[in-house]
């Protein structure tokens, strides 16, 4: 879509000041996707020669904002971790055509914010840790659990910039198990829900994102039980967390949520009949 409000697209190594009307420009998906009114300025990172991905010595591994999704299903295939068929499986997850795959990045769409947004779904089960970068260049450090707030709603302040998501060593080491559904075939997720199992402490961790407006993860010490994890699920999440569009009403993304949670819960509990 053309954005005939735009006046100047410029790169971000020479921007100078920061100005009302301006947004970051990663892969454009969202931008270029529907009228956008209020903005004048385009700030173009692809200039930046980010990394797209590191794995660092502690094990962790840092993956930049503007990193596209073939980038991170390519390298996701390659990394020597547990929780590695995770990144495949999200970034299946997406709604998009291989020319999507090609442009989209994963820091635009955790600033997206969409609840179906599947790298928020991932980095939020992998407990990420996103880099934020203000205007005078100071970085703080927000959860992606904690960084989107909402449909469409994020923990970024104006001219604020997510610079990178790191994935700990310790959650790419878990076992992972991965349930999506949509109401219909090819369709937007309706509900998503990734469950992690540590091997050091058999802690289980469950993540649901896509079925609510933002993301809620669930920690618990030892595997629960079936009711335990229901009843878990139903006092974290309320009613208005639940989220309501033309992808599923919120009744039935509740209900899917609780049956993908307690399959998730039998296949990486040994002891799944408990």
């Amino acid at each position: 879509m053309d954005l005939n409000t735009v006046l100047d697209v410029c790169d971000a190594r020479r921007r100078g000041p920061w100005r009302p009307g301006d947004a970051w420009l990663g892969g454009g998906t969202y931008l270029f996707s529907e009228p956008q009114p209020r903005l004048r300025r385009l700030v173009d990172l692809s200039g930046l020669g980010w990394e797209p991905f590191r794995a660092l010595p502690d094990g962790s591994v840092r993956i930049s904002a503007t990193c596209t999704i073939a980038q991170l299903s390519r390298f996701g295939r390659t990394l020597d971790a547990t929780a590695a068929p995770l990144f495949e499986q999200c970034c299946r997850a997406f709604l998009a055509s291989f020319k999507i795959w090609n442009m989209a990045t994963v820091g635009g769409n955790l600033c997206h914010a969409l609840p179906a947004g599947p790298m928020i779904s991932l980095t939020a089960a992998l407990d990420g840790v996103c880099s934020l970068q203000a205007q005078d260049g100071v970085l703080r450090r927000v959860r992606t659990v904690d960084f989107v707030t909402g449909d469409g709603g994020k923990d970024l302040a104006e001219g604020e910039l997510l610079r990178s998501v790191t994935l700990p060593a310790r959650a790419l080491r878990c076992r992972t198990a991965f349930r999506q559904v949509s109401l219909y075939g090819l369709g937007r997720s309706g509900a998503l829900v990734i469950g992690t199992l540590d091997p050091s402490d058999r802690s289980l961790t469950l993540t649901v994102t896509a079925a609510t407006r933002r993301p809620f993860r669930l920690s618990f010490a030892e595997p629960p039980g079936a009711s335990e994890l229901s009843g878990a699920i139903t006092s974290a999440v309320a009613d208005r967390d639940w989220f309501d569009d033309i992808h599923g009403l919120p009744e039935w993304r509740r209900h899917m949520t609780l049956r993908l949670a307690e399959q998730i819960r039998r296949e990486l509990t040994l002891d799944g009949g408990r």
